[in-house]
């Protein structure tokens, strides 16, 4: 099946599907699958996971830090990063110094949000 990158990225009005980023152009864009190609083995499900309700506009890197997570897993990786972070010397250092504010997930991704 070929995706019409096109209608992806206008799907979130040019931005990342998950952090809300901007895409400045669609060369910029990876397609996502939200529900993991990985998941398909019949034809019938092979069709559902490329099916454009399936395909989410992804900066790079969103759809890397995503990886082969379905969506509610992702989630549950972004309720804890902020900690991850925070946990890293390097991630203290720059608390310490007023360089980052650290803020939890709100839970919901930015085509949750529009």
């Amino acid at each position: 099946m070929k995706v019409d990158r096109n209608r992806v990225y206008e799907k979130c009005n040019g931005h990342c599907g998950y952090c809300g980023k901007k895409l400045e152009t669609i060369k910029d864009m990876q397609v996502d699958h939200i529900d993991p190609q990985w998941r398909a083995v019949t034809k019938e499900q092979k069709d559902r996971i490329n099916a454009f309700d399936n395909l989410m506009p992804s900066c790079r890197r969103c759809n890397h830090y995503k990886r082969s997570d379905n969506l509610e897993q992702f989630r549950r990786k972004m309720a804890t990063l902020h900690n991850r972070v925070c946990d890293h010397y390097i991630g203290k250092v720059a608390i310490d110094f007023g360089m980052v504010d650290i803020r939890a997930f709100d839970g919901k991704f930015h085509f949750e949000k529009q």
